[in-house]
């Protein structure tokens, strides 16, 4: 199976399989990143409840991570990752905290669904299991971003929330700002019960066109909300140019063999991970 698209190229370099966007290659030699691939990794560090995962399950996790940071030429080290909760914090990170070992399950980055640097050698990594992960980068003030939101945070607009906090803490300008779209639940599996429909129709009647991206079944009277376009739209409005908006386009529910997904696998679902890192 190749991923690859006009975004994006599918890297195998042995057991290890990631996805890198053409858009950010083009600044290589400025930033590392990647998408992993592969259900056979698992970058979970904790439950989703925020207990401790076992000493076996957590020392698989970090050499993961390792042997994905090496093949992006990073040093694992460098990892700053956050303790997602699915709120609206994006939080600037300004150095490393642990010397000799990864930022990971730091109280410092609680209810942090974001992270924001100038830094360099500071690895940002949010995960996934089907919520939309967002890499941000200002080629002009050189800041980078890596944002989980899911469908609650895409409810909070935490990708706004991320460049206007680009654009207060770093003056970055919003047209400079390239968002680079991962695997997802797309609109074709993301079904909702009306409940939370109304939740999005009442954020987002503000939107251009808001009833494009959500539709009615016909068998059992359920929604299929499409919150990449949600989020796609939204950054528009505040300023971020459609172009600089570059979508993976890969459902991670449809290409469940090879990418996590929460809707397949239910409770024992691994977890993805998106990476990026100024040099």
């Amino acid at each position: 199976m190749d991923l690859s698209n006009e975004n994006v190229i599918h890297i195998k370099n042995g057991k290890v399989q990631y996805l890198q966007f053409r858009k950010l290659l083009e600044y290589k030699d400025k930033i590392n990143h990647a998408y992993s691939l592969g259900i056979e990794n698992n970058f979970r560090t904790a439950k989703p409840n925020k207990e401790n995962v076992s000493v076996q399950a957590y020392n698989k996790a970090i050499n993961d991570y390792k042997i994905l940071c090496s093949n992006m030429g990073s040093n694992y080290i460098n990892l700053v990752k956050t303790n997602q909760e699915h709120t609206n914090k994006v939080k600037v990170v300004k150095s490393k905290i642990k010397k000799n070992e990864p930022d990971i399950n730091l109280t410092e980055y609680e209810k942090t669904d974001g992270l924001i640097t100038k830094e360099k050698n500071l690895i940002l990594s949010t995960t996934n299991a089907d919520c939309i992960l967002m890499l941000f980068y200002d080629p002009v003030k050189n800041v980078i971003a890596n944002v989980h939101s899911g469908w609650k945070g895409t409810l909070q607009r935490i990708s706004v929330k991320t460049i206007e906090k680009m654009y207060h803490e770093f003056n970055c300008n919003i047209k400079d700002i390239m968002v680079c779209v991962c695997p997802s639940i797309r609109k074709c599996h993301f079904e909702v019960e009306k409940d939370v429909k109304d939740m999005f129709i009442n954020e987002f009647k503000s939107l251009e066109n808001i009833q494009d991206t959500i539709e009615e079944t016909v068998k059992n009277k359920k929604w299929h909300i499409d919150t990449v376009e949600i989020n796609k739209k939204m950054l528009i409005e505040e300023g971020i140019k459609s172009e600089n908006i570059i979508d993976s386009g890969i459902c991670s529910v449809c290409n469940c063999e090879i990418i996590h997904s929460y809707r397949v696998e239910k409770q024992e679902y691994g977890l993805e991970t998106a990476l990026i890192e100024l040099k």
